[in-house]
């Protein structure tokens, strides 16, 4: 069973940044795939970046160069880095995992139906 903790939110002006983190235990962590989704009110909850066990990743088109995603797998933590962020970066943050198969690298594919684990989510609020 994978337990996924989530911290690093909070509220920031437009244009700031932030880090996520995202501490990951009960399970050998190279075996894990990890993303990030969000979901703000009244929205489906959406993919924002993926980080595979060989370090490959993808990004949303709607934070493609704004956002980073890395992992240390010495701390077994995945990390968002969030740039010149916009309130449409509002939302909740999710860290999520999967486990084994092979990820298909299209966008279409990125969805919240792929991750059997989740964190309980850190907010996420920018202000203009």
């Amino acid at each position: 069973q994978v337990q996924l903790v989530e911290s690093g939110g909070g509220s920031v002006q437009s244009g700031g940044s932030l880090r996520l983190s995202c501490a990951v235990s009960g399970y050998t962590y190279n075996g894990v795939s990890l993303a990030w989704f969000r979901q703000a009110p009244g929205k489906e909850r959406e993919g924002v970046a993926i980080i595979v066990r060989t370090g490959r990743t993808m990004y949303a088109d709607s934070v493609k160069g704004r956002c980073t995603i890395s992992q240390d797998v010495g701390k077994n933590t995945v990390y968002l880095q969030m740039n010149t962020l916009n309130s449409d970066d509002t939302a909740m943050y999710y860290c999520a995992a999967r486990t084994g198969g092979s990820w298909v690298w299209t966008q279409s594919y990125f969805t919240a139906s792929k991750f059997p684990y989740w964190g309980q989510g850190t907010q996420v609020t920018v202000s203009s």
